[in-house]
């Protein structure tokens, strides 16, 4: 019997969890659905949606007819004054509503679509498929002459046929990020100057309404838009978020995703089209507003600290940002109201400046 001396543990030794290299997070399971919560997580996700509360809160108090808390609460409640129920309810609660939700939207859509290019810049707006829908909505409006829901409908067409016709483009062994972001710039250049020809030839009236439309504003949104972008996210975010352990997969390259039995190809079509949809439906509501989608999964990641695609938080992160957003535009400037299209790429663009410096400073730019 050979004698073995002990071997002196090491570092190494010790678990990840006490390393610091690793902190998994507490099993939860819902039913058939089991996921992992870490402590920051729910953390993020709490400070998040009481910012997004607050915000909300503030629309709703806020105006030339300014209502205090209690009076919002109780008008809320259906026992207010009248004038305070009118405002609350008819006015600004489907206004704050439609900002959170198609800031969700446009949070979600970004988060798949930078997942899927595994590039920060792969956001709808970069790469083509805001692009699309706003074309789909302007050809509605000038050539067609169609309604609100006809001009909805287009601009869902019209993001949902760029997505394909730039998966078609850019697909070659499975959808390459840099190829998608590239095809997609090519076909947003292409639109751009589609709907610019329509502007030019189109009625005086006509032409305003349609350029007004495309800066994005949430201005006199009521209920039946909120409802539209509802059932939207209700139809897409089921679908989106049950590919988000695979999205997370496929990060890591299509091969490696493939050896641990990912349908890459599948995938990709499916969140692409998803995605798509949900972003024609958010803009179908507001208007083109940019950079929601390409600035929210950015923040909420480094906020999460996560590696990995991280739609939920993405969701709440776009519904702050154009919540903030539509608050600076309403009382930001005196009595002037702007659209909010404007606040979101101010807010957006010092956000692009701020990431490439940041890539510039750390020698990858």
């Amino acid at each position: 019997m050979t004698a073995t001396t002990p071997r002196t543990a090491s570092p190494a030794d010790a678990p990840a969890t006490a390393r610091g290299t690793v902190r998994p997070g507490r099993p939860v399971r819902l039913g058939r659905v089991s996921f992992l919560l870490r402590p920051r997580t729910a953390v993020v996700f709490g400070v998040l949606v009481a910012a997004i509360a607050a915000v909300f809160a503030a629309l709703l108090m806020l105006g030339e007819y300014e209502i205090p808390l209690p009076r919002v609460v109780a008008a809320l409640a259906g026992t207010g004054e009248r004038l305070d129920l009118f405002f609350v309810r008819d006015v600004r609660l489907p206004r704050a509503w439609a900002a959170v939700l198609v800031g969700a939207s446009l949070g979600v859509a970004g988060a798949v679509f930078q997942s899927l290019s595994r590039n920060p810049l792969g956001s709808p707006d970069i790469i083509g498929f805001t692009g699309g829908a706003a074309t789909g909505a302007v050809l509605t409006i000038l050539v067609l002459g169609g309604s609100m829901l006809q001009v909805s409908l287009g601009a869902v067409v019209g993001g949902v046929a760029t997505a394909g016709l730039v998966y078609l483009l850019a697909m070659r062994n499975g959808v390459q990020g840099y190829r998608l972001i590239l095809v997609g710039i090519g076909i947003s250049a292409m639109l751009t100057s589609v709907r610019d020809y329509l502007i030019t030839r189109a009625d005086l009236t006509e032409a305003k309404a349609a350029q007004v439309w495309m800066i994005g504003s949430l201005n006199a949104r009521g209920w039946s838009e909120v409802i539209a972008v509802a059932v939207c996210m209700a139809l897409l975010l089921p679908p989106l978020l049950a590919l988000g352990p695979r999205l997370r997969l496929m990060e890591m390259g299509d091969q490696s995703a493939q050896a641990l039995g990912v349908p890459v190809q599948r995938t990709q079509a499916v969140a692409l089209l998803a995605a798509s949809a949900l972003t024609g439906a958010a803009i179908a509501v507001a208007g083109p507003i940019s950079f929601i989608a390409l600035a929210a999964p950015q923040l909420a990641r480094r906020l999460l600290r996560s590696n990995g695609t991280t739609l939920f938080g993405a969701a709440l992160m776009g519904a702050l940002l154009l919540t903030a957003a539509d608050l600076v535009a309403q009382h930001a400037v005196g009595d002037a109201r702007l659209p909010v299209g404007a606040v979101t790429a101010v807010i957006g663009g010092s956000y692009l400046v701020w990431l490439l410096y940041r890539e510039w400073r750390t020698g990858r730019a």
